[in-house]
């Protein structure tokens, strides 16, 4: 059965970030918390200390409520700048980074990034947490389908932009995916950064009840709609989906991890 496409508004009436939340990453609950989250940790952790990717500024756009992409980030930028388009998710963002006692629970994910950098004691990773705490300096509404995505506000060039599992859900088609990434490419310097990671071939998935959809985009069509928003790609990564959670809640075959750079002229 095909997924009518998810309007903005339904979003805004009906996506909860806690659903969200229990669905696919909590501790014991969630069903993404193998295969991508260990796929996508990785690959922000290669990039951002092997791969060189550093800076002053970082743009996270389409955070939802989640902070776990932005652990190895803090590590090489002074500033993050973290995002969404609904409010609810910007709420549960601004929890976690006040430390509130019912924040979204991160810390299994924060332990698993430790680990990646060689410090998982609880100590470490306390003292990443409040890293990140201290690096997000602001948390901000975007729109995908804006040509300037933070209008009204004058956004600082990034060194780095990067987006998990967000861009599929607001593009209806494969042209405006490819529109979004060129006006995501007018917030980066030139020579700047973009690092993009989610699904392929996913035709919907489910927050908690609620069905929403998304742009099942191929490999091909993803090295198309960047080649042709004018990014120049560094790496680009695909690894089929094996685990089959127990019950029927997305249906991507795969996973990719995009690198790609703003030409400097």
């Amino acid at each position: 059965m095909a997924t009518p496409y998810t309007s903005s508004q339904t979003y805004i009436d009906e996506f909860d970030p806690v659903d969200f939340y229990k669905t696919y990453y909590h501790p014991e609950e969630g069903t993404i918390t193998g295969e991508w989250l260990h796929f996508a940790l990785r690959n922000f952790h290669e990039t951002f200390t092997s791969g060189g990717v550093k800076g002053d500024l970082l743009i996270d756009f389409g955070a939802g409520p989640s902070i776990y992409q932005l652990l190895s980030a803090c590590e090489a930028f002074n500033n993050i700048i973290t995002s969404d388009f609904l409010e609810q998710n910007l709420a549960q963002l601004q929890k976690w980074l006040r430390n509130d006692p019912d924040a979204l629970d991160w810390t299994k994910i924060v332990k698993l990034v430790c680990e990646l950098e060689g410090n998982s004691d609880n100590e470490s990773c306390k003292k990443k947490e409040e890293k990140l705490r201290r690096t997000v300096t602001k948390v901000l509404k975007c729109d995908a389908l804006k040509k300037n995505p933070y209008d009204p506000v004058e956004m600082p060039k990034a060194d780095c932009l990067i987006s998990c599992l967000c861009l599929e859900v607001p593009c209806k088609d494969v042209e405006s995916f490819t529109d979004t990434l060129r006006n995501l490419k007018s917030l980066i310097k030139p020579g700047g950064h973009i690092v993009i990671q989610s699904v392929l071939n996913c035709t919907y998935y489910y927050v908690g009840q609620k069905r929403f959809s998304c742009l099942a985009i191929t490999k091909e069509e993803l090295e198309m709609a960047f080649k042709k928003a004018g990014y120049e790609i560094v790496k680009l990564k695909v690894i089929a989906a094996t685990e089959k959670p127990g019950k029927d809640i997305f249906d991507q075959d795969s996973y990719y991890f995009v690198h790609a750079r703003k030409p400097r002229s």
